[in-house]
């Protein structure tokens, strides 16, 4: 419905000059009081049409009422009707004329790379709805701790990190919420796309259908010849699009509260057009407030609000919202494409940590149409993110006071962040303090330049300096009020990465070799340098001294070797020690076998019987993997069956005597595979695995019911189950030499799992696509996982 407007009768402005004399003495009081400039108040005394909820407010503030103030009510009733009926078709005239010039500006995108521009919305449209944060994360009262609640340093969730818990609005919902809306974003988050769909949903008759779209991009209007106000430029803007009358046509729109105002970039004007531009963005705000405004602009770029209009945050994408921005991104292409994308990035949650944020999303997208896969070596996508961020995206205007950080390159921009990475990354600090950050950068900017000058002043800048990195290029951000952290910890990682190579700093990086933390910054690291020999070569050294002063454990990794080197195989050898110390440990994690270059194609899951029974090695690992899990599931069914029996609830007995009726079906089959394996070349351990699996079907036999075989097995196990389960070792360790009992304890088994891990880590490395020479790459590959006795051989 149209807001009419309302002016004073004769004798109405009469009692209001009085009421304004006894209450406020001057017109530029009563509009302090009222929040809005002098303007509309001026006009309210002159007698002039003025909105009608203005009008009334201003009566108010004088003590008066409005109706006793109002000019003829009876013929303004009249006139409203006739100009609603008027302005209705106004607004549909200009709405058809300013159609073209939105659809060009606002119908397509194109950023980075792009061949050429993409359409926005329609059926082929890449926009992917946006959410918005109604309380802006920088600003949120917590501490370190809270953010830290539930975080594991050594085995976290990536994603915890940057999740925020407040709750997601809908974009255009926020904006159906609020009349006067400023859109924070971090740089890339999507800020001008969302102003640009709402002004394609409008023209296109998706919403506010009785309003007329203006897109500003504030940065033009500010730098606009002879500097014209908001509603000149607004009138420039209609006569542009064939408006006739455009700067009547303007203020009626404006006036009727037609106009859906959409400014964006404010952080984006120039530092001497800013005090003009926010006066002009005020003044058109409180003149003509019943129309609707949208403002966008970064985090941390401006220091002022807008005392009318609600600030909200766009919100990182979710999983959801990066699977539906893929779909459409490739829809053109081939819909299949999009759904490999995201399972390339589920399987990798270093990458995916990326896809949250809309313009990186973007260059993984451009990324993936060409390579359809992802660049093995990180650490090379990663730069490439960096160099738009740090400077293909960076602002081209800057604060006065941003001086400092303006004068920087690139590449001391780079090591500036190296320097705040690494030093909060090996205190395990993701989030950190401004003030401690902001001492790093006074070291920082000292060192450089060399300079003693007065701390507070430095100080003053590091602040500065701060608030630029998170507003001109978002790599570091408020999480919390003057709490920060790296906008993704993946860039942490790759900034710590860089700092140690370019400080050839690897004893001290490999003092964290077994450290989950750590893992990333080792494969970045690789990654990053010309040649990694060193570095790799100092990992290998590591991990060989993990066990190295453990004498069963050496043992152990004697037994490995001596097993290993009992098969002639076109496989790695190391490949088959990491089968057995997988088997032997039984560790439940990435094989390190396959990582060593066992095949897909060789693993057991997806070869036929016949074909195994024509190759020797993989024929006599088959056997070990079927005895080992036969092996396992025996001394896992006594529990099994002791928490079946001591439950009180039936419904709970069911569950565990189903389970373990599974586990001796299991243990047999696992049995029967072995026996099928072994009849080809091993008949003897063929025929004295069958006498044991007769032994344990024998009982089961004896009775009816699935319960009675269940209760009756469970006594003969644990009559006989110790006895059977050592039969079945002895024959492992007789004809397979596995299956002995290396009485590890608690220190030992944590020391082998640094010591596959830390080795399951250096293989990646080899295999990340960094530069190593082939020379240290075959040493290392030769000597994983022997004795030290062996190394020393070698």
């Amino acid at each position: 419905m149209v807001k009419r407007s309302l002016q004073a009768s004769h004798q109405g402005i009469q009692s209001a000059k009085l009421a304004l004399i006894d209450k406020f003495g001057t017109q530029q009081k009563l509009a302090d009081a009222l929040s809005v400039t002098r303007q509309p108040v001026n006009k309210f005394f002159n007698r002039k049409p003025v909105d009608s909820s203005l009008f009334v407010e201003i009566c108010k503030k004088l003590g008066l009422e409005w109706q006793e103030i109002q000019e003829n009510p009876q013929s303004q009733v009249k006139q409203a009707s006739e100009q609603e009926s008027d302005i209705d078709a106004l607004v549909q005239e200009i709405r058809e004329q300013v159609k073209p010039s939105i659809k060009e500006k606002c119908g397509t995108m194109r950023v980075l790379d792009m061949p050429q521009p993409i359409e926005l919305t329609g059926e082929q449209g890449i926009y992917t709805n946006v959410n918005i944060l109604e309380k802006i994360t920088g600003r949120r009262r917590l501490d370190i701790p809270e953010l830290l609640q539930n975080f594991d340093p050594d085995d976290f969730e990536r994603f915890s990190l940057n999740r925020v818990k407040e709750k997601r609005v809908p974009g255009i919902e926020a904006v159906q919420q609020h009349q006067k809306l400023m859109v924070l974003g971090k740089p890339g988050a999507g800020k001008t796309t969302f102003l640009k769909y709402l002004a394609m949903q409008c023209i296109e008759g998706q919403y506010l259908t009785n309003q007329v779209p203006l897109f500003i991009t504030l940065k033009d209007f500010a730098e606009t010849p002879k500097q014209p106000d908001v509603l000149e430029y607004i009138a420039q803007q209609l006569s542009i699009c064939g408006v006739q009358d455009a700067s009547l046509r303007a203020d009626q729109l404006l006036r009727q509260g037609r106009v859906l105002l959409l400014l964006d970039g404010l952080d984006e004007v120039r530092e001497k057009d800013t005090k003009r531009v926010l006066r002009e963005i005020r003044d058109i705000s409180d003149q003509f407030h019943t129309n609707q405004f949208v403002i966008t602009c970064r985090i941390a770029a401006k220091e002022y609000s807008f005392e009318r209009f609600t600030e909200v945050e766009v919100a990182d994408f979710d999983e959801k919202q990066i699977a539906i921005f893929a779909e459409n991104w490739f829809r053109l292409s081939d819909l299949n494409e999009a759904k490999r994308f995201v399972y390339k990035l589920e399987q990798n949650k270093r990458i995916q940590e990326l896809a949250t944020s809309p313009l990186l999303l973007t260059l993984l997208c451009l990324v993936f149409a060409e390579k359809k896969d992802f660049p093995k070596r990180r650490s090379k996508l990663y730069q490439e993110g960096l160099r738009i961020l740090l400077k293909k995206w960076d602002a081209k205007i800057f604060n006065e006071r941003d001086h400092v950080y303006k004068n920087l390159s690139v590449q001391h921009k780079e090591k500036l962040l190296s320097q705040i990475a690494l030093t909060t990354f090996e205190q395990q600090n993701y989030f950190f303090e401004q003030e401690t950050v902001e001492v790093y950068i006074t070291e920082f900017f000292s060192r450089l330049y060399h300079t003693d000058s007065d701390p507070e002043i430095l100080l003053l800048d590091s602040e500065a300096v701060l608030k630029s990195i998170e507003a001109q290029h978002g790599m570091l951000v408020e999480r919390a009020n003057r709490i920060y952290s790296f906008s993704h910890l993946t860039f942490h990682e790759y900034f710590a990465a860089k700092k140690i190579v370019a400080n050839s700093a690897y004893e001290c990086l490999v003092q964290h070799l077994t450290e989950k933390s750590w893992q990333e910054v080792f494969l970045l690291a690789v990654g990053v340098m010309q040649k990694a020999d060193n570095l790799v070569s100092l990992m290998k050294h590591k991990v060989d001294m993990i066990m190295a002063l453990d004498k069963n454990l050496q043992d152990f990794l004697e037994w490995l070797s001596q097993k290993s080197s009992s098969f002639e195989a076109p496989y790695k050898p190391a490949a088959i020690r990491a089968f057995y110390f997988q088997i032997t440990t039984n560790f439940e994690q990435h094989r390190l076998d396959n990582a060593l270059g066992w095949d897909s194609e060789d693993t057991l899951e997806d070869t036929s019987l016949d074909w195994l029974l024509n190759d020797a090695l993989t024929n006599s690992l088959a056997i070990a993997d079927s005895l080992a899990d036969a092996f396992c599931q025996g001394l896992n069914y006594i529990d099994i069956h002791d928490e079946t029996i001591d439950k009180s609830s039936r419904k709970q007995a069911f569950i565990n005597r189903d389970t373990a009726w599974c586990m001796i079906a299991d243990m047999d089959d696992y049995l029967e595979d072995a026996i099928c394996l072994a009849f080809a070349s091993q008949s003897e351990l063929s025929t004295s695995l069958q006498l044991l699996i007769d032994k344990l079907n024998d009982p089961i036999l004896e009775w009816d019911t699935l319960f009675a075989e269940l209760e009756g097995f469970g006594e003969w196990w644990r009559e006989n189950g110790e006895d059977w389960s050592e039969q079945l070792r002895l024959l492992m360790i007789e004809h397979r030499n596995i299956g002995h009992y290396w009485c590890f304890n608690n220190e030992q088994e944590q020391l082998l799992q640094h010591y596959y891990n830390a080795n399951k880590l250096l293989v990646d490395c080899l295999n990340s696509g960094c530069h190593i020479s082939y020379e240290v790459r075959q040493e290392i590959e030769d000597t994983l996982l022997l004795p030290i006795r062996a190394l020393k051989i070698n």
